[in-house]
């Protein structure tokens, strides 16, 4: 026996449901967010090409720029190019994806021992600070940099020291991103304003 899918609705389990037996809303609902994922995916998309063909473009500029000069340009480094009028800028921005690995636990048991044996009046601060540093955001992710902040606190204990020394042990770099801002001089005030680019807002 054939079945006509077209008089089907796959749901989020999986299962085939027919059409008959769903609420005219539900379709309605269902319809509306198809529509408009087909409405936004190929500005989306169209965005992050515009994006990656500015990087490149900025990047053989430079290479261009640094031949005036028989220099070889390094691929890594911040770039800024500036329009004539100096209201336009164009910036090409690296950052490091930087994550940590299975010794971050150690360097938190660790930590977790600090805070047992010292006294809990004396370093009560800590221990929010602490506390913050280990909070994850709504993906599950922990702050590499609220993590990291807690090596810049100037205590003078062995256990301690062990535990900042897994810390930085335990960050790796797992990748680098390249992102283009694009910013916009403002005649009153003379500063820069970002222009919101970000396909997420």
């Amino acid at each position: 026996m054939t079945i006509d899918l077209t008089q089907y609705k796959t749901d989020a389990k999986g299962n085939l449901i027919p059409l008959a037996n769903i609420k005219e809303l539900d379709l309605a609902r269902d319809d509306l967010v198809h529509e408009i994922f087909a409405a936004v995916q190929p500005a989306v998309e169209a965005l992050d090409s515009a994006k990656q063909r500015a990087i490149a473009d900025v990047r053989a500029f430079v290479e261009l720029s640094a031949e005036k000069y028989g220099v070889k340009p390094s691929k890594k480094g911040n770039i800024t190019l500036t329009s004539f009028d100096g209201k336009l800028r164009v910036n090409v921005a690296m950052k490091d994806v930087m994550m940590f690995d299975e010794r971050l636990a150690a360097a938190k048991a660790l930590i977790d021992e600090c805070l047992t044996e010292w006294t809990q009046d004396s370093r009560s601060e800590l221990r929010v600070i602490v506390q913050q540093a280990f909070d994850v955001d709504k993906d599950g992710h922990i702050s590499t940099g609220k993590v990291l902040s807690l090596r810049s606190l100037k205590i003078e204990d062995e256990k301690w020291q062990r535990a900042m020394q897994a810390l930085g042990d335990s960050l790796h770099t797992l990748a680098t991103r390249e992102y283009v801002r694009l910013y916009r001089r403002d005649d009153a005030s003379g500063e820069y304003t970002l222009v919101n680019t970000d396909r997420r807002g």
